[in-house]
């Protein structure tokens, strides 16, 4: 609690009060060295197949690849100001340990990540991107070495170390002042996004799309316009391979926490889990690394129990197939996760409105080994011949 209660104070001090123009400083550096804003940009063919203008944020453009970077600044930078000498953070698809390592060697501090084993396996790209920025990369060899168990070896980092470090929690998740602090520094999406889209029709979308994991890119993107009663706010969550859960295994086969899962508490954090009939942590699904999580933010949550939010799931083979679908159409290639948008809008376009956001919240050159395994099991529409591929890149 001291950890926690030190933290808050500095986030009020700082990013809510703007104390020794911490907040200015934030602002210039995102958009000098991380690349703000990210461009809307209309997705021509995408809006002609569904008969539907659909707009991209372009956060795949951001420096690092992904809308990560906004929150990892945001968070060392905080660290520097708040006096402390070293950062500590956990990744999955490892988009957030990769700018958790760029933020810390641009701002001179040492960085350690915790990463799952099995996500380092998936993730290789990422994990030697940290190791280039200096970082230090430590497996998590416990559980199913995925996200959870990373952020359970973070966690026992900081209460041992506090004194000196600062954990950059990489999604809207965790203790408070973590979901809310991680979503004023993700919010610049949906500003920059409200403002543009509005440049550009003269009016609000009837929809924003954002893939859900733990909920930094769907908060980022929501944010702004959850006041706005007239744009509905779809949060796609990985629907792995079916909904069902064995509670008696102790396994989910999906990572679909708002969609199937129930109240209870993780890391610090009461919200919606995958969990068996004792409230013990199941095992969760995706095939993108950053969806795989039994979890998602508290305040997301919330929003869908009031009925702002409305989640949807889409399952690993749409995923794929829109993985494919946004390279092919749009000369874009996203990150799995992202590519969950792409799969609901293929299924759903009829549900989005006359106009949608979508937001891209990460690019796929992490992701082009599994892509490669994952389609290659399937009967993927138009994807390209897999066989010369064999044994990856």
């Amino acid at each position: 609690m001291p950890a926690i209660e030190e933290l808050t104070d500095a986030y009020e001090r700082y990013v809510l009060n703007n104390e020794d123009g911490f907040v200015d400083e934030f602002r210039r550096r995102i958009r000098d060295f991380g690349g703000r804003p990210t461009p809307l940009q209309r997705a021509d063919r995408l809006s002609e197949r569904y008969d539907t203008e659909v707009y991209l944020k372009r956060e795949d453009l951001l420096h690092g690849g992904a809308h990560k970077l906004n929150n990892a600044l945001g968070q060392v930078l905080l660290a520097k100001y708040m006096g402390k000498e070293r950062i500590i953070a956990e990744t999955g698809a490892g988009q957030h340990g990769t700018a958790t390592a760029m933020a810390a060697a641009h701002l001179g501090m040492p960085c350690e990540v915790y990463m799952g084993e099995r996500d380092i396996n998936r993730q290789r790209p990422n994990v030697f991107r940290m190791k280039i920025n200096g970082s230090e990369v430590t497996p998590v060899t416990t559980g199913r070495g995925t996200l959870k168990e990373a952020i359970s070896e973070t966690m026992r980092d900081w209460a041992t170390n506090v004194e000196d470090t600062h954990y950059v929690i990489g999604s809207v998740v965790g203790p408070h002042p973590f979901p809310r602090m991680v979503r004023d520094f993700q919010a610049i999406i949906g500003e920059e996004a409200r403002e543009q889209i509005r440049e550009r029709t003269g009016a609000l979308p009837d929809s924003v799309v954002a893939c859900a994991g733990g909920g930094s890119n769907t908060m980022g993107a929501f944010h702004e316009f959850v006041g706005d009663e007239s744009v509905d706010l779809l949060a796609v969550e990985a629907g792995g391979s079916s909904l069902a859960v064995d509670t008696d295994e102790g396994v989910a086969p999906n990572s679909a926490s708002l969609s199937t899962g129930s109240e209870g508490v993780l890391h610090g954090a009461r919200t919606k889990l995958l969990q068996d009939l004792d409230g013990q942590i199941v095992e969760s699904h995706s095939v993108s690394s950053g969806l795989d999580y039994a979890g998602v933010g508290p305040e997301l949550a919330y929003l869908v129990d009031e009925g702002r939010v409305t989640p949807v799931t889409v399952d690993d083979d749409a995923a794929v197939e829109g993985f494919h679908r946004l390279s092919q159409e749009e000369g874009i290639i996203p990150a799995l996760e992202t590519a969950h948008a792409f799969g609901y809008l293929h299924e759903h376009h009829d549900e989005v409105g006359d106009v949608t956001v979508i937001n891209v919240s990460g690019r796929g050159d992490k992701d082009l080994d599994t892509a490669i395994e994952e389609t290659a099991k399937r009967d993927v529409p138009n994807a390209p011949d897999m066989s010369m591929f064999e044994g990856g890149l």
